[in-house]
């Protein structure tokens, strides 16, 4: 099992920037694919993006070219950078691993 704790998130004014980081407990070098999801009130959680142990990236349409996620597997760590936020960014920010994180919020003001 591993532990996941999100850290980063807050409140931005639109076109912003913050930057998530999601640290875990052990070694994630045996974790293929890691991820964020969001979930924004009385909406399902959604992919943001996924990142491989090989540094192959996915990301969802709505965020693509705006957030950039990056792994660093020597410090266990997983980082989402977002800029350009909008409204819509608006959501819990969940880091995933076979295992969620607790969640940080993310709050982006028009």
């Amino acid at each position: 099992q591993v532990q996941l704790v999100e850290s980063g998130g807050g409140l931005v004014q639109a076109g912003g920037s913050l930057r998530l980081s999601c640290a875990a407990s052990r070694s994630i070098f045996n974790i293929n694919t890691m991820g964020w999801y969001r979930q924004a009130p009385g909406k399902q959680r959604e992919l943001v993006a996924t990142i491989t142990i090989r540094g192959n990236t996915n990301y969802a349409a709505s965020v693509k070219g705006r957030f950039t996620i990056s792994r660093d597997n020597a410090k266990n760590a997983v980082d989402l950078q977002m800029n350009s936020l909008k409204p819509e960014d608006t959501a819990v920010y969940y880091c995933w691993g076979g295992y969620w994180g607790q969640g940080t919020q993310v709050t982006v003001s028009s």
